[in-house]
C-alpha cells in the first residue's frame, strides 16, 4: 500500500542526480578549455613582433651621437644630420645597430658633463663623443676643457666598462691665437691616446671654410657638407663597428 508513494520521490531524485552529474560534467569540459587557452597565452610572443623580430631586437645594438649642434644638424632636417646618414649606411650594409642623436646645440664640454649621465641610460655599446667646438669659439680655458672631456669619457667607462668610445677631433679658426689654437687640436689625440681611444682626426675635414658647403654662418654644414662629414665619422667607425 506505501509504494505507490515512495515511487514519485524516487523519480525526484533521479532527476536530480541525472541533473548534477551535467553540471559536473560541463563544469570540468570548461576548466579544462580554460587551462589550455592560459598556456597558449604564455607561448604566444610579444604582441605585434614574430619570435624572430623579438631576436633582433634583442640583438641589436646602440650608437650615442653626443656632441653639439654639429651632431644635431642645426638647420637642417634631421634627417640630413650626419648621425641619421650613419643610420642610413648601417642599414645598407644590414648590420644591427641603432643610431641616437643626442646632439644638443650650444652644448659645451662642460654642459655634457653635467647631461652624461641621463644619455647613458640609453646604454650604448658605441659611444661617439663630440664637443669642445663651444669651448674653443668661447676662449674657454683648455685644461677645462680637457678636463670636462676627460670626466665624460671617465663616467662613459664607468658605466659600461666594455663600451667602445670614439673621440671626435675638432679645429678652431685662429681668433683666439695661434697657441691656443695649435693645443686645443691636440687635446684631441692625446686624449685618445692616452685613454686608448678610436679618433676621427677632424670632423669638418673637407667641410670648414668652404662657403659652399656650410650654411651662412660659415660654421654649420649643409645638407651636403654633412654627407662629406659622415664620410669622414664612417672612416674610422666602420672599423670599431665591424
Amino acid at each position: 500500500m506505501k509504494l505507490p508513494k515512495i515511487l514519485p520521490l524516487m523519480s525526484i531524485l533521479l532527476k536530480f542526480c541525472y541533473l548534477f552529474l551535467i553540471i559536473c560534467w560541463v563544469g570540468c569540459g570548461h576548466a579544462e578549455r580554460k587551462s589550455t587557452s592560459t598556456e597558449l597565452h604564455k607561448e604566444q610572443p610579444e604582441e605585434g613582433l614574430s619570435a624572430q623580430d623579438q631576436e633582433e631586437k634583442s640583438e641589436q645594438r646602440t650608437i650615442v651621437f653626443f656632441g653639439n649642434s654639429l651632431t644635431a644638424g642645426m638647420g637642417l632636417d634631421l634627417k640630413e644630420s650626419f648621425p641619421s646618414l650613419i643610420q642610413q649606411k648601417i642599414d645598407s650594409l644590414g648590420l644591427s645597430y641603432q643610431v641616437i642623436n643626442a646632439g644638443l646645440s650650444g652644448e659645451t664640454t662642460s654642459g655634457g658633463k653635467g647631461r652624461v649621465n641621463w644619455v647613458l641610460n640609453q646604454k650604448p655599446d658605441v659611444f661617439v663623443l663630440e664637443l669642445g667646438a663651444n669651448d674653443g669659439l668661447r676662449g674657454i680655458p683648455l685644461d677645462e676643457t680637457r678636463s670636462n672631456l676627460q670626466e665624460i669619457i671617465d663616467k662613459v667607462k664607468e658605466k659600461n666598462p666594455e663600451v667602445a668610445i670614439v673621440l671626435v677631433g675638432m679645429q678652431i679658426p685662429p681668433n683666439m691665437g695661434p697657441e691656443y689654437t695649435a693645443e686645443f687640436k691636440n687635446i684631441f689625440p692625446e686624449l685618445a691616446k692616452k685613454n686608448e681611444l678610436a679618433l676621427i682626426p677632424f670632423l669638418l675635414d673637407g667641410v670648414a671654410g668652404r662657403p659652399d658647403l656650410n650654411q651662412k654662418d660659415g660654421i654649420h654644414p649643409t645638407a651636403e657638407g654633412q654627407k662629406i662629414v659622415a664620410g669622414n665619422v664612417w672612416t674610422v667607425l666602420k672599423d670599431v663597428i665591424q
